[in-house]
Protein backbone atom coordinates (compact mmCIF):
# COMPACT_ATOMS: atom_id res chain seq x y z
CA UNK A 1 0.00 0.00 0.00
CA UNK A 2 1.07 3.69 -0.91
CA UNK A 3 2.22 5.85 1.88
CA UNK A 4 0.13 8.63 2.62
CA UNK A 5 1.57 12.00 0.85
CA UNK A 6 3.74 14.15 2.87
CA UNK A 7 5.67 17.03 2.66
CA UNK A 8 8.18 18.31 5.55
CA UNK A 9 11.56 18.80 6.38
CA UNK A 10 14.16 16.06 7.33
CA UNK A 11 17.63 15.60 8.12
CA UNK A 12 18.48 12.94 5.66
CA UNK A 13 16.53 11.28 2.85
CA UNK A 14 18.12 7.33 2.06
CA UNK A 15 16.86 6.18 -1.16
CA UNK A 16 16.82 2.55 -1.62
CA UNK A 17 16.08 0.00 0.81
CA UNK A 18 18.52 -2.77 -0.30
CA UNK A 19 21.75 -3.45 1.46
CA UNK A 20 23.36 -0.47 1.14
CA UNK A 21 20.40 1.55 1.99
CA UNK A 22 19.71 -0.58 4.84
CA UNK A 23 23.30 -0.91 5.77
CA UNK A 24 23.05 3.81 6.07
CA UNK A 25 20.00 3.85 7.56
CA UNK A 26 21.23 1.42 10.17
CA UNK A 27 24.31 2.90 11.12
CA UNK A 28 22.63 6.74 10.99
CA UNK A 29 20.23 5.71 13.68
CA UNK A 30 22.95 4.33 15.56
CA UNK A 31 24.79 7.87 15.59
CA UNK A 32 21.26 9.55 16.85
CA UNK A 33 18.91 10.39 13.85
CA UNK A 34 16.06 8.70 14.88
CA UNK A 35 13.93 7.18 11.72
CA UNK A 36 11.19 8.55 10.32
CA UNK A 37 11.73 12.01 11.92
CA UNK A 38 15.49 12.49 11.32
CA UNK A 39 15.42 9.94 8.68
CA UNK A 40 13.08 8.88 5.74
CA UNK A 41 14.01 5.75 3.61
CA UNK A 42 11.97 5.39 0.35
CA UNK A 43 11.75 2.33 -1.48
CA UNK A 44 10.25 1.73 -4.87
CA UNK A 45 9.87 -1.80 -4.34
CA UNK A 46 6.37 -3.38 -3.53
CA UNK A 47 8.24 -5.52 -0.54
CA UNK A 48 11.54 -5.76 1.15
CA UNK A 49 14.46 -7.32 -0.17
CA UNK A 50 16.09 -4.76 -2.76
CA UNK A 51 16.98 -6.61 -6.18
CA UNK A 52 17.06 -9.55 -4.93
CA UNK A 53 12.82 -9.37 -4.49
CA UNK A 54 13.39 -9.22 -8.35
CA UNK A 55 15.21 -12.86 -8.54
CA UNK A 56 13.57 -15.67 -10.25
CA UNK A 57 11.61 -18.02 -8.53
CA UNK A 58 14.53 -20.93 -9.86
CA UNK A 59 17.58 -19.03 -8.67
CA UNK A 60 17.21 -21.02 -5.02
CA UNK A 61 19.41 -20.58 -1.93
CA UNK A 62 21.36 -23.48 -3.00
CA UNK A 63 22.48 -22.09 -6.20
CA UNK A 64 23.53 -18.92 -4.59
CA UNK A 65 27.23 -18.03 -4.17
CA UNK A 66 26.62 -16.34 -0.55
CA UNK A 67 24.75 -13.90 0.93
CA UNK A 68 26.24 -11.18 3.28
CA UNK A 69 24.71 -10.40 6.32
CA UNK A 70 23.30 -6.87 7.03
CA UNK A 71 25.30 -4.83 9.82
CA UNK A 72 24.48 -5.78 13.21
CA UNK A 73 21.84 -9.14 12.23
CA UNK A 74 23.53 -12.18 10.61
CA UNK A 75 20.73 -14.13 8.72
CA UNK A 76 19.83 -17.69 10.46
CA UNK A 77 21.31 -20.45 8.89
CA UNK A 78 18.78 -22.84 8.01
CA UNK A 79 19.49 -26.48 5.82
CA UNK A 80 15.71 -25.91 4.60
CA UNK A 81 16.17 -22.92 2.96
CA UNK A 82 18.63 -24.58 0.33
CA UNK A 83 15.60 -24.98 -2.22
CA UNK A 84 13.63 -21.70 -1.25
CA UNK A 85 13.70 -18.85 -3.62
CA UNK A 86 16.40 -16.43 -2.68
CA UNK A 87 14.02 -13.71 -3.44
CA UNK A 88 11.80 -15.45 -0.69
CA UNK A 89 14.92 -15.68 2.07
CA UNK A 90 16.03 -12.45 1.59
CA UNK A 91 13.11 -10.75 1.47
CA UNK A 92 12.16 -12.35 4.83
CA UNK A 93 15.49 -11.38 6.11
CA UNK A 94 15.51 -7.52 5.23
CA UNK A 95 11.57 -7.32 6.31
CA UNK A 96 12.64 -8.83 10.04
CA UNK A 97 15.69 -6.62 9.69
CA UNK A 98 13.46 -3.38 9.03
CA UNK A 99 11.59 -4.44 12.27
CA UNK A 100 14.08 -4.83 14.30
CA UNK A 101 15.54 -1.85 13.75
CA UNK A 102 12.88 0.34 13.15
CA UNK A 103 13.74 1.84 9.91
CA UNK A 104 10.62 3.00 9.19
CA UNK A 105 11.06 2.31 5.46
CA UNK A 106 8.00 4.07 3.02
CA UNK A 107 7.19 1.41 -0.14
CA UNK A 108 6.29 1.59 -2.79
CA UNK A 109 7.92 4.86 -2.76
CA UNK A 110 9.03 6.26 -6.58
CA UNK A 111 11.63 9.29 -6.35
CA UNK A 112 11.17 11.49 -9.51
CA UNK A 113 14.12 13.65 -8.89
CA UNK A 114 16.18 15.36 -6.59
CA UNK A 115 16.49 18.97 -7.14
CA UNK A 116 18.13 22.42 -4.85
CA UNK A 117 15.02 24.09 -3.00
CA UNK A 118 15.36 27.77 -2.47
CA UNK A 119 16.29 27.64 1.01
CA UNK A 120 19.64 25.43 0.30
CA UNK A 121 18.06 22.64 1.30
CA UNK A 122 18.13 18.91 -1.30
CA UNK A 123 13.87 18.53 -2.74
CA UNK A 124 13.32 14.83 -2.66
CA UNK A 125 10.13 14.65 -4.88
CA UNK A 126 8.58 10.94 -5.24
CA UNK A 127 4.75 9.86 -5.67
CA UNK A 128 4.61 9.48 -1.70
CA UNK A 129 5.58 13.22 -0.81
CA UNK A 130 7.98 15.80 -0.83
CA UNK A 131 11.09 16.53 1.45
CA UNK A 132 14.10 19.04 1.76
CA UNK A 133 16.95 17.12 3.19
CA UNK A 134 20.14 18.79 4.55
CA UNK A 135 21.59 15.66 3.41
CA UNK A 136 20.33 12.67 0.77
CA UNK A 137 22.19 9.00 0.70
CA UNK A 138 21.38 7.24 -2.85
CA UNK A 139 21.81 3.82 -2.91
CA UNK A 140 18.80 2.56 -5.90
CA UNK A 141 21.61 0.08 -7.37
CA UNK A 142 21.32 -0.62 -10.61
CA UNK A 143 18.21 -3.27 -11.34
CA UNK A 144 15.98 -0.83 -12.72
CA UNK A 145 18.61 0.22 -15.36
CA UNK A 146 19.43 -2.49 -17.77
CA UNK A 147 22.13 -2.53 -20.37
CA UNK A 148 20.73 -3.44 -23.95
CA UNK A 149 24.21 -2.77 -26.46
CA UNK A 150 23.31 -1.99 -29.68
CA UNK A 151 23.82 -4.26 -32.35
CA UNK A 152 23.17 -3.95 -36.21
CA UNK A 153 20.27 -5.93 -37.53
CA UNK A 154 18.66 -6.19 -34.01
CA UNK A 155 15.32 -4.71 -35.87
CA UNK A 156 15.12 -7.55 -38.27
CA UNK A 157 15.62 -9.99 -35.80
CA UNK A 158 12.00 -11.74 -35.79
CA UNK A 159 12.58 -13.72 -32.74
CA UNK A 160 11.90 -12.79 -29.50
CA UNK A 161 14.17 -10.34 -27.17
CA UNK A 162 14.57 -9.84 -23.26
CA UNK A 163 16.86 -8.61 -20.39
CA UNK A 164 17.89 -11.01 -17.95
CA UNK A 165 15.72 -9.05 -15.83
CA UNK A 166 12.76 -10.39 -17.34
CA UNK A 167 14.02 -14.02 -16.87
CA UNK A 168 11.44 -16.32 -14.94
CA UNK A 169 12.17 -19.58 -15.86
CA UNK A 170 13.48 -22.04 -18.48
CA UNK A 171 9.91 -23.06 -19.26
CA UNK A 172 8.81 -21.08 -21.65
CA UNK A 173 12.26 -21.93 -23.77
CA UNK A 174 11.10 -25.85 -24.09
CA UNK A 175 11.86 -26.17 -27.85
CA UNK A 176 13.29 -22.76 -28.59
CA UNK A 177 17.40 -22.42 -29.85
CA UNK A 178 18.91 -20.03 -27.56
CA UNK A 179 21.86 -17.60 -27.69
CA UNK A 180 22.77 -15.95 -24.45
CA UNK A 181 24.87 -12.94 -24.77
CA UNK A 182 26.96 -12.01 -21.34
CA UNK A 183 29.87 -12.75 -19.61
CA UNK A 184 28.66 -12.83 -15.76
CA UNK A 185 26.73 -14.70 -13.12
CA UNK A 186 23.48 -14.24 -14.80
CA UNK A 187 24.28 -15.84 -17.96
CA UNK A 188 25.79 -19.09 -16.79
CA UNK A 189 22.46 -18.79 -14.57
CA UNK A 190 20.54 -18.98 -17.34
CA UNK A 191 22.25 -21.21 -19.42
CA UNK A 192 22.37 -24.14 -16.84
CA UNK A 193 18.62 -24.02 -16.51
CA UNK A 194 17.43 -23.54 -20.01
CA UNK A 195 20.11 -26.10 -21.99
CA UNK A 196 17.47 -28.83 -20.08
CA UNK A 197 14.68 -27.90 -22.27
CA UNK A 198 15.79 -25.72 -25.07
CA UNK A 199 16.68 -27.10 -28.52
CA UNK A 200 20.02 -25.80 -28.63
CA UNK A 201 21.77 -22.99 -26.65
CA UNK A 202 24.73 -20.94 -28.18
CA UNK A 203 26.77 -18.39 -25.44
CA UNK A 204 28.45 -15.57 -26.89
CA UNK A 205 30.52 -13.02 -25.44
CA UNK A 206 32.31 -9.81 -25.97
CA UNK A 207 35.18 -10.88 -24.11
CA UNK A 208 36.59 -14.46 -23.38
CA UNK A 209 35.42 -15.36 -20.30
CA UNK A 210 37.95 -15.29 -17.08
CA UNK A 211 37.20 -18.54 -14.75
CA UNK A 212 38.42 -18.74 -11.62
CA UNK A 213 39.54 -21.54 -9.51
CA UNK A 214 41.77 -19.93 -7.25
CA UNK A 215 40.17 -18.75 -3.17
CA UNK A 216 38.73 -15.08 -3.62
CA UNK A 217 41.08 -13.60 -0.95
CA UNK A 218 40.87 -9.90 0.61
CA UNK A 219 43.92 -9.40 -1.37
CA UNK A 220 42.23 -9.70 -4.36
CA UNK A 221 39.14 -8.25 -3.29
CA UNK A 222 40.79 -4.89 -2.08
CA UNK A 223 42.96 -4.84 -5.71
CA UNK A 224 39.40 -5.09 -7.41
CA UNK A 225 37.93 -2.58 -5.51
CA UNK A 226 40.64 -0.04 -5.87
CA UNK A 227 40.75 -0.40 -9.92
CA UNK A 228 36.73 0.07 -9.86
CA UNK A 229 37.42 3.37 -7.16
CA UNK A 230 39.94 4.84 -9.36
CA UNK A 231 37.37 5.53 -12.10
CA UNK A 232 34.62 7.02 -10.23
CA UNK A 233 37.50 9.41 -8.27
CA UNK A 234 38.01 10.48 -12.00
CA UNK A 235 34.78 10.86 -12.80
CA UNK A 236 34.39 8.23 -15.34
CA UNK A 237 31.56 5.66 -15.30
CA UNK A 238 32.27 2.73 -12.95
CA UNK A 239 33.49 -0.63 -14.19
CA UNK A 240 31.05 -2.78 -11.87
CA UNK A 241 32.97 -5.22 -8.87
CA UNK A 242 31.71 -8.08 -10.35
CA UNK A 243 32.49 -7.22 -14.22
CA UNK A 244 36.48 -7.59 -13.03
CA UNK A 245 36.32 -10.79 -10.44
CA UNK A 246 35.60 -13.46 -13.50
CA UNK A 247 33.50 -16.63 -13.21
CA UNK A 248 33.54 -18.69 -9.83
CA UNK A 249 33.22 -22.40 -10.36
CA UNK A 250 30.36 -22.22 -8.15
CA UNK A 251 27.42 -25.07 -8.54
CA UNK A 252 25.87 -23.08 -11.27
CA UNK A 253 29.22 -22.48 -13.21
CA UNK A 254 30.02 -26.34 -12.57
CA UNK A 255 26.40 -27.08 -13.42
CA UNK A 256 26.38 -25.53 -16.59
CA UNK A 257 29.80 -26.92 -17.51
CA UNK A 258 28.81 -30.09 -17.55
CA UNK A 259 26.24 -29.25 -19.40
CA UNK A 260 27.90 -28.15 -22.68
CA UNK A 261 26.42 -24.82 -22.02
CA UNK A 262 29.37 -22.73 -21.48
CA UNK A 263 30.96 -23.53 -25.05
CA UNK A 264 31.79 -19.93 -25.87
CA UNK A 265 31.66 -18.16 -29.06
CA UNK A 266 33.11 -14.31 -29.86
CA UNK A 267 30.95 -11.43 -30.17
CA UNK A 268 28.55 -11.65 -33.40
CA UNK A 269 28.46 -8.81 -35.76
CA UNK A 270 24.65 -8.17 -36.14
CA UNK A 271 21.47 -9.89 -36.20
CA UNK A 272 19.80 -11.28 -39.11
CA UNK A 273 15.84 -12.24 -39.44
CA UNK A 274 16.68 -15.56 -38.42
CA UNK A 275 19.44 -15.44 -36.09
CA UNK A 276 22.74 -14.18 -35.61
CA UNK A 277 25.79 -13.59 -37.93
CA UNK A 278 29.67 -13.30 -37.32
CA UNK A 279 32.02 -11.83 -39.48
CA UNK A 280 32.66 -14.67 -41.71
CA UNK A 281 28.94 -14.56 -42.79
CA UNK A 282 28.50 -17.77 -40.84
CA UNK A 283 24.60 -17.97 -39.32
CA UNK A 284 23.83 -19.58 -36.03
CA UNK A 285 19.79 -19.90 -36.31
CA UNK A 286 18.14 -18.47 -32.83
CA UNK A 287 14.33 -18.30 -31.62
CA UNK A 288 15.18 -15.85 -28.94
CA UNK A 289 18.23 -13.74 -27.94
CA UNK A 290 18.82 -12.96 -24.26
CA UNK A 291 20.78 -10.39 -23.10
CA UNK A 292 22.58 -11.12 -20.02
CA UNK A 293 24.32 -7.71 -20.52
CA UNK A 294 24.63 -6.17 -17.22
CA UNK A 295 23.14 -2.63 -15.72
CA UNK A 296 24.16 0.72 -15.36
CA UNK A 297 23.64 2.47 -12.56
CA UNK A 298 19.87 4.30 -11.86
CA UNK A 299 20.76 7.91 -11.07
CA UNK A 300 18.38 9.53 -13.71
CA UNK A 301 16.38 11.10 -10.49
CA UNK A 302 20.26 13.10 -9.28
CA UNK A 303 20.19 14.51 -13.30
CA UNK A 304 18.76 18.12 -11.77
CA UNK A 305 21.56 18.62 -9.49
CA UNK A 306 23.94 18.21 -12.45
CA UNK A 307 26.46 15.82 -11.31
CA UNK A 308 28.38 14.45 -14.01
CA UNK A 309 31.62 15.49 -15.10
CA UNK A 310 32.59 15.77 -18.95
CA UNK A 311 33.51 11.97 -19.03
CA UNK A 312 30.20 10.68 -18.18
CA UNK A 313 30.59 9.38 -14.52
CA UNK A 314 30.14 11.29 -10.79
CA UNK A 315 33.66 12.31 -9.41
CA UNK A 316 33.39 10.78 -5.87
CA UNK A 317 35.66 10.70 -3.02
CA UNK A 318 34.91 7.69 -1.13
CA UNK A 319 31.00 7.41 -1.11
CA UNK A 320 30.57 11.72 -1.15
CA UNK A 321 30.37 13.33 -4.56
CA UNK A 322 33.04 15.69 -5.05
CA UNK A 323 30.89 18.65 -6.16
CA UNK A 324 27.15 17.78 -3.83
CA UNK A 325 29.18 16.68 -0.86
CA UNK A 326 25.74 16.32 0.88
CA UNK A 327 25.14 13.46 -1.63
CA UNK A 328 26.43 10.40 -1.06
CA UNK A 329 25.93 7.19 -3.19
CA UNK A 330 26.35 3.79 -1.50
CA UNK A 331 26.15 0.64 -4.07
CA UNK A 332 27.61 2.91 -6.64
CA UNK A 333 31.12 2.53 -7.80
CA UNK A 334 33.48 0.52 -5.58
CA UNK A 335 30.80 -0.31 -3.31
CA UNK A 336 28.08 -2.00 -5.85
CA UNK A 337 28.52 -5.28 -4.53
CA UNK A 338 27.67 -7.09 -1.36
CA UNK A 339 31.36 -6.98 0.24
CA UNK A 340 31.41 -3.01 -0.30
CA UNK A 341 27.78 -1.94 0.48
CA UNK A 342 27.77 -2.49 4.07
CA UNK A 343 31.11 -0.59 4.84
CA UNK A 344 30.13 2.35 2.47
CA UNK A 345 26.47 2.56 4.20
CA UNK A 346 28.96 3.07 7.30
CA UNK A 347 31.31 5.24 6.10
CA UNK A 348 28.45 7.50 4.66
CA UNK A 349 26.59 8.07 7.95
CA UNK A 350 29.77 8.87 9.39
CA UNK A 351 30.40 11.58 6.89
CA UNK A 352 26.92 13.41 7.25
CA UNK A 353 27.51 12.91 11.20
CA UNK A 354 30.11 14.92 10.61
CA UNK A 355 28.69 17.10 7.74
CA UNK A 356 25.68 18.06 9.98
CA UNK A 357 26.88 18.26 13.29
CA UNK A 358 24.68 15.65 14.24
CA UNK A 359 26.76 13.07 16.16
CA UNK A 360 24.18 12.46 19.12
CA UNK A 361 24.26 9.00 19.98
CA UNK A 362 28.39 7.15 19.32
CA UNK A 363 31.43 9.19 18.04
CA UNK A 364 32.18 8.62 14.74
CA UNK A 365 35.76 6.87 15.46
CA UNK A 366 33.92 4.57 17.48
CA UNK A 367 31.13 3.81 14.71
CA UNK A 368 34.20 3.25 12.12
CA UNK A 369 36.07 0.56 14.47
CA UNK A 370 32.85 -1.52 15.28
Amino acid sequence: MTEAIESRDVDVVVIGAGQAGLSAAHHLRRLGFEPGDDVVVLDAGTRPGGAWAQRPATLTMAKVHGIFDLPGASRPESGADADRPAADVVGDYYADYEERYGLSVRRPVRVRSVRYGHDGRLVVTSSGGTWAARAVVNATGTWTRPYWPSYPGAAEFAGRQLHSVNYRGPDEFAGARVIVVGGGNSAAQILSEIADVAASTTWVTRRPPEFRDDEFTRDIGRAVVAAVDERVRAGLPPRSVVSVTGLAYTSVVRDALEKGALQRLPMFSRLVTGGAQWDDGSVIPADVIVWATGFRPALGHLAPLGLREPGGGIRMDGTRVVAEPRVHLVGYGPSASTVGANRAGRAAAVEIAELLGLRQARSASTLAAA
